[in-house]
């Protein structure tokens, strides 16, 4: 491995400190700030790590987690949360006061200021726990990655406000590790942060963000503000004052819906969902839903939409269910598109066209762009050696074989790609290969195929590609993924399988084969928009005025963006190829993977079965969506945000709202005569309005979402600054105040009501009816104006969202459990204990301590009804002396768990890391 870094860029200190710790056998190389490691890359971006396998990793995060798990170390959820909030919520704004200090000269003391409520909470989560670290009881990647993002600014902990004493300690700590005073010393020069002086003058100047920490994070304390100016309070008081008046209307959508010059024309899909899979969580969010909320958003622009999806229907796969259903694979298609649609239908998907593959449409369009390649010799034909299960009697397609990987040894590697190293495979070259059906070892046999010729089609391939990265938005994992392929050579694709159920092959010599699924499933999305329309040619060969937006899981990037594009390149019939491709890293369950054979994960036919409304659904996946790197499901996590995010936050915003229009003023809403400190409130709504629209744009879905809840978040600190109630009470002045407050929070919740469509659907209806908002306010402007003016009527206001209570989390989570895999891969052993009662239950040994298991229940329920305690009177602004007292109880509380679970109460003594 090679680390590539240059001097004076603050990213440095981290990725070297984790090198110091955890990687032995890295490289460093020292670079000019503006060389570049990829030479076509269009800008230089350090530091860089270059694997064994010639892959590179970019992002600082990236490296120093690849170095922490490379050690032999596990990244558990809370650790995932703590490199996503530094990254998300305290990195942009590290970086801000970094660069006002540095570059601009203001004082440390003020940036400090800038970044404080940042600070105050991770002081606040060091204060909670028992240890010196962030993550239980060890120096982990959260720890250096956290410490290297502040350690630039502050340099020394003395810098430090007195109150954060935890947060004092900890950085103290980390920075007298030996490895940490290496770097410090090699990249400081005893220059404090001026050494990065130079490196900042080269970058944008960054501002300050808005956010809340991601973590589990405690409630009520105040949001990072967005830097306000004069001229954005004036600007977002002009617009105020225009109201919906000269706003668009909402756009009708008569179908079928079709390309109209000159608009902006915009053509989603999502990957095609295997029909005899029952999509899980993580297959939703990666595909459909995450589309979904990029369709709604669309429309709420009135951009000319049109959102496609189907069930991919044809393969081996379904033969085989077939055979086990006892059915037909056609009735098996029908069975389970049925599923799938139901499921969909249920999240509140809001495809204009759900299809399928197996239609008419889809045998003529997959045929003619097969004969368009055959005719310009794009194809070839060879004799390859298969994988044939005598059991079964079949040869087996890919997927169907299961075997060790050639490269890298994972036991678990299918016959076409490793999903642990990535590597494509043949499945001859499997070791140990297996039938996935019968479990029986296959045999290799030959047969004659037809092959894509992708070395033909490499260079217009490349050329199109480098028009479409510097025009569209590709995630950063699409865009590598499909450089690796470039850069591995481009190599011929078999597009014919030995199979009957699939699209058969128009040849003579092939007429007993079909299409290979991933030559034919991609067609599926212009032959699903055939059944839609027979104007489909206007949006699939039409590339001048339509962008196309595919989503996707990360291991579909290769088919939508080498073959499928090679395939309609190759056609040359003017086909719109994909401008914008969007894919997700992976959800994960808990602790481990979806597994419906095992009984682990929530799939998406059970979901209406837990009593938890859809809507909450969406909201906790796109909450938690994969955007930048694997993210996990956490029904703890899922409890904390419905009941903080979501009831405390948003909810309890909008419902005060309503009420006091309800209470105070009849129902109307009262005139408004605005003050600076409204102003204010209307610039601060406008900058996160505009980051939700700038967000959105770039299909950063997770990160526009943290807008939304920073608005309400801004209304619940405008109530209760204004305390509407008591004014109310007052002269007649103080009534025209809560007039004022009163008008201004019910728009906020109207605005609200509008961003909050594409994620919420049913939640943004219910708010509109209860405020009886008019049609014409149903579009999302560019700006905050006056939705409900004075005078308008307002219906009835109710509670949105219900408390999720611990008991019925925990019978969910058990509920769900299954049968996690151990360490080595096998399943759990289940011990039969004899039953005793809970007077009786025998206490256990473990290290020479008795633990009584009974007892530690209960310390773990005392501690857990603790921690909520807590975390209610911060949320409700309680005395600091009475909450210091409350967290007093929950650290006593925990020292009694670690006691009677038989581990020291005290914190271990900090030791530097050496390297392994």
């Amino acid at each position: 491995m090679s680390l590539f870094v240059s001097e004076g860029n603050p990213h440095g200190i981290k990725v070297l400190a984790a090198a110091n710790i955890w990687a032995e056998n890295v490289k460093t190389q020292w670079l000019q700030q503006h060389e570049k490691i990829v030479p076509f890359m269009s800008q230089p971006r350090l530091p860089a790590l270059q694997l064994d396998n010639g892959n590179y990793l970019f992002l600082s995060n990236a490296i120093c987690r690849y170095f922490f798990m490379s050690a032999g170390n596990d990244l558990c959820d809370l650790i995932n949360q703590w490199l996503e909030w530094e990254s998300v919520e305290l990195q942009p704004a590290l970086s801000a006061a970094l660069y006002a200090h540095v570059v601009q000269g203001k004082k440390k003391e003020d940036t400090i200021v800038a970044i404080h409520e940042l600070l105050s909470y991770l002081d606040h989560c060091l204060a909670e726990k028992s240890t010196p670290y962030l993550v239980n009881d060890k120096l982990s990647v959260a720890d250096i990655v956290v410490w290297g993002s502040v350690y630039p600014l502050i340099v020394d902990h003395s810098s430090l406000p007195d109150k954060f004493s935890s947060l004092k300690y900890w950085f103290k700590n980390i920075s007298q590790l030996e490895q940490c005073q290496k770097v410090v010393t090699l990249l400081l020069k005893n220059q404090g942060s001026s050494i990065f002086k130079t490196h900042l003058q080269k970058q944008p100047a960054p501002t300050i963000p808005s956010g809340k920490p991601v973590c589990s994070e405690p409630e009520g304390e105040e949001t990072p503000a967005h830097i306000i100016s004069e001229e954005d309070i004036l600007a977002a008081a002009n617009s105020w004052s225009k109201g919906l008046v000269d706003t668009m209307q909402p756009k009708q959508r008569p179908h079928p819906i079709l390309p109209v010059e000159g608009e902006k024309n915009v053509l989603i899909t999502s990957a095609l969902p295997y029909v005899n899979n029952v999509p899980h969580l993580g297959n939703i969010i990666g595909s459909v839903l995450s589309a979904d909320v990029f369709a709604r958003y669309c429309r709420l622009r009135n951009w000319n939409t049109l959102y496609i999806c189907g069930t991919d229907e044809y393969g081996t796969a379904t033969e085989t269910k077939a055979m086990e259903e006892g059915l037909t694979p056609q009735q098996i298609c029908d069975k389970y598109n049925a599923v799938h649609t139901a499921i969909y239908q249920w999240f509140n998907i809001s495809f204009d066209f759900f299809g399928r593959t197996t239609t008419q449409q889809q045998t003529m369009i997959a045929q003619d762009i097969f004969h368009r390649l055959l005719d310009r010799e794009f194809l070839l034909t060879d004799t390859v050696e298969q994988l044939r299960c005598e059991t079964c009697q079949r040869f087996l397609a890919d997927r169907f074989v299961e075997g060790t990987c050639p490269f890298c040894n994972y036991e678990e590697a299918r016959g076409d790609q490793c999903d642990k190293c990535g590597k494509l495979i043949n499945a001859v070259e499997l070791k140990k290969p297996q039938c996935k059906v019968c479990k029986q070892s296959p045999v290799i046999k030959s047969s004659k195929h037809l092959f894509l010729d992708l070395p033909k089609l490499e260079k217009r391939l490349e050329k199109w590609l480098e028009q479409t990265f510097s025009s569209g938005d590709w995630t950063a994992n699409g865009r590598l993924i499909t450089r690796s392929w470039i850069r591995d050579g481009l190599k011929p694709r078999c597009i014919t399988r030995d199979l009957k159920w699939g699209t058969p092959v128009p040849l003579d010599g092939f007429r007993d084969k079909v299409f290979y699924v991933w030559f034919d499933a991609p067609i599926g999305y212009i032959s699903i928009t055939a059944n839609y329309t027979d104007q489909w040619e206007k949006w699939w060969k039409n590339p001048e005025q339509v962008q196309l937006y595919n989503f996707m899981a990360k291991d579909n990037v290769p088919f939508h963006s080498v073959i499928f594009p090679s395939c309609l390149l190759g056609a040359e019939n003017n086909y719109t190829l994909v401008n914008h491709l969007i894919a997700t890293e992976y959800l994960n369950y808990e602790d481990g993977k979806f597994s419906k054979s095992r009984g682990v994960g929530v799939f998406g036919d059970m979901a209406k079965d837990t009593g938890i409304p859809a809507d909450i659904w969406r909201f906790y996946l796109l909450y938690v969506r994969p955007e930048g790197q694997d993210s996990g499901f956490s029904w703890n996590d899922l409890m904390l945000k419905n009941n903080s995010e979501l009831l405390n936050n948003l909810g309890n915003f909008v419902n005060r709202a309503g009420m006091f229009v309800q209470k105070f003023f009849n129902g109307c809403v009262p005139e408004m005569e605005l003050l600076l400190e409204d102003k204010k409130l209307l610039a601060q709504v406008a900058a996160e309005l505009q980051q939700y629209h700038q967000l959105l744009e770039k299909v950063r879905i997770r990160d526009a979402l943290r807008c939304i809840l920073n608005i309400s978040r801004h209304g619940n600190q405008y109530i209760q600054v204004n305390e509407p109630w008591k004014c109310i009470k007052g002269n007649q002045q103080d009534q025209k105040r809560a007039g004022t407050v009163t008008g201004l929070a019910v728009n906020m919740a109207a605005l609200l009501s509008v961003m909050l469509q594409p994620y919420m659907p049913t939640i943004s209806n219910i708010i509109q009816e209860q405020l009886l908002m008019p049609q014409e306010s149903n579009v999302l402007t560019s700006d905050f104006r006056c939705y409900i003016q004075c005078g308008h009527r307002i219906g009835n206001v109710s509670p949105l969202f219900q408390k999720l209570e611990n008991d019925q989390i925990e019978s969910l989570r058990k509920r769900f459990g299954g049968g996690q895999l151990n360490n080595d891969g096998a399943e759990p052993q289940v011990k039969v204990e004899p039953k005793v009662s809970a007077s009786q239950e025998a206490p256990v040994q473990k290290d020479n301590k008795v633990v009584n298991q009974q007892r530690v229940k209960e310390l773990m329920e005392e501690v857990e009804k603790q921690g909520y305690h807590v975390r209610d009177l911060k949320s409700k602004k309680a005395e600091k002396s009475t909450i210091d007292g409350e967290v007093q109880k929950l650290l006593a509380l925990k020292k009694e768990l670690a006691l009677a679970e038989g581990k020291s109460p005290d914190p271990p003594t900090q030791k530097g890391k050496k390297k392994k």
